[in-house]
């Protein structure tokens, strides 16, 4: 059953769970624009939060923001984050386009959701094609983040692989000497050994535990009915040398995750990926093809990486939003954390001490 939060002379307030799923589907497929990453699937599919749907309404518009709920051990509070990607708020109307009267409302509807409801915090990656930061921004919070890299489909090919940097046109061509062919799979096997393939990668870069998806993971997301989720592989001969979990949303092609053979990074064949990606792109009427930021969207060697493919740079902001100050600073004393630490993490008191 939705929550009904307020209804009052301005707007109605709801909160839905997974359980509305009907209710959560209807607000995405409403929205003006949205992602994969808003979806209620992709939200049942999370293992680190409880899934909600803050929904503010006025006059027949809507502002909704999917995120996850936490509790905060050995306390009465709790926290809200996001899932994995780029989310953020959504609404049937364009941000730049929406009345000021909307966006403060659904901001007091919110920030009055939170001191009830007893949030500390709320951490939210913002999508780099929707301009959220039109409504965060009129709030404390908004962090930019750095840059992300996404190649524009609406070009012609040529005019795309001009933007490529000299080593990364030469490694695609390479590859396409040596024999290298993409195709694309729903077999479980071949999942199975994408599965591989990603844990040896993010085993070789000492990832964290939660990045470690595991093969029921992406045989979900491959599988999804709400969304075109597709994996695509590179391969040569019998031999799988790369492979790629790529979504396509509205226009949008988000190359959700990436991994290659090791015996076969001396060829790099994921340059050869990308490039193959973005001609699939273009025989689905895809707009944009976008590959993400570098690590920890720093401009470090997978920024640059990323760089050799497009000239076109999003800025790309999170919303870190501190709902109730004076506990928020107790929990990060309490932590071990100093409350001055300039280390780029969010909530403080969620880090561990070093």
């Amino acid at each position: 059953m939705i929550m009904l939060i307020e209804k009052n002379v301005t707007g109605t307030t709801l909160q839905l769970t997974l359980q509305e799923k009907a209710d959560w589907i209807r607000y995405v497929e409403l929205a003006v624009d949205y992602d994969f990453y808003h979806s209620w699937q992709y939200h049942a599919m999370a293992t680190n939060g409880t899934p909600i749907l803050f929904v503010y309404e006025e006059a027949g518009n809507f502002i909704a923001l999917p995120l996850l709920e936490r509790q905060i051990a050995d306390t009465i509070y709790r926290d809200l984050h996001c899932v994995y990607g780029y989310s953020g708020p959504i609404s049937n109307l364009k941000f730049e386009q929406q009345p000021d009267t909307l966006k403060d409302n659904f901001l007091n509807a919110f920030l009055a959701f939170l001191h009830q409801g007893k949030y500390v915090s709320v951490f939210s990656k913002l999508h780099p094609f929707f301009k959220q930061n039109e409504l965060l921004g009129r709030t404390k919070g908004l962090y930019e983040n750095g840059k992300t890299i996404a190649i524009n489909l609406q070009q012609a090919v040529e005019e795309q692989r001009k933007q490529y940097r000299g080593t990364t046109w030469e490694g695609i061509k390479k590859c396409r000497r040596l024999g290298y062919t993409l195709r694309e799979s729903r077999k479980q096997e071949d999942i199975a050994t994408f599965t591989q393939l990603y844990h040896s990668n993010m085993g070789r870069i000492s990832a964290a535990d939660f990045y470690l998806f595991d093969e029921a993971y992406f045989t979900q997301m491959i599988h999804s009915t709400e969304f075109d989720c597709k994996l695509v592989l590179v391969c040569l001969g019998d031999e799988i040398a790369c492979g790629s979990i790529i979504t396509c949303t509205n226009g949008i092609i988000q190359g959700h995750l990436i991994a290659t053979n090791v015996n076969h990074l001396k060829y790099s064949p994921a340059k050869f990926l990308v490039d193959e990606v973005s001609e699939l792109g273009r025989k689905l009427d895809m707009k944009y093809y976008h590959l993400g930021g570098g690590l920890g969207f720093k401009e470090n060697s997978l920024f640059e990486w990323k760089r050799g493919f497009s000239d076109l740079v999003l800025d790309y902001y999170s919303w870190r939003y501190i709902a109730n100050e004076p506990v928020y600073n107790q929990l990060v004393e309490k932590s071990g954390i100093d409350i001055q630490d300039t280390t780029d993490f969010f909530p403080l008191y969620r880090m561990t001490p070093q």
